[in-house]
Formats: structure tokens, C-alpha cells, sequence
């Protein structure tokens, strides 16, 4: 089993928590909605698939780049090779 960790890459606030704990995410889509210090909107998103097993913010939460926000059960494809 392997978990990926979904961090942030700015300073600031959770506007929005696009995904649920027990939630099942796919590659790219968006999972969080950051207000940046400078007060511009940042979407996090991550190049994984799988089920979110921790929520580790909430809205309104404040946040540091290399913050972890969210653990995510993910999926792998593995090919067996002859």
C-alpha cells in the first residue's frame, strides 16, 4: 500500500476543502482552494489518484508552504512483465 501526501505550496488561508475525508480524487482535478497572503485565489491540485484518508485542514485554517493537507491512499497500476 502506498500514501501520497498532498502539501501546500503557498502561504495563506483554505478557502475550501474540494475533497472529503473517505473521498474517492483523480489526477489533476482540483482539492483545494487557497487565499495567498497577497490575497490572490490558488487551486491545489496533485497528479495522483485514490482515496483520501486524512484531511488534515479545514476552512479557514491557516497554512505554510510544505504543509501537509491531505494523505491519499493511492492507486498503482502494476504490470506483471514475463
Amino acid at each position: 500500500m502506498y500514501y501520497g501526501v498532498i502539501v501546500s505550496d503557498y502561504h495563506g488561508t483554505v478557502e475550501e476543502t474540494a475533497i472529503q475525508k473517505d473521498s474517492r480524487i483523480y489526477e489533476w482535478e482540483p482539492l483545494f482552494f487557497i487565499k495567498t497572503t497577497d490575497g490572490i485565489t490558488k487551486v491545489i491540485h496533485q497528479g495522483i489518484s485514490g482515496e483520501v484518508v486524512s484531511l488534515e485542514v479545514s476552512k479557514g485554517d491557516k497554512i505554510v508552504p510544505g504543509m501537509v493537507l491531505a494523505y491519499v491512499k493511492e492507486d498503482l497500476f502494476v504490470t506483471a512483465s514475463d
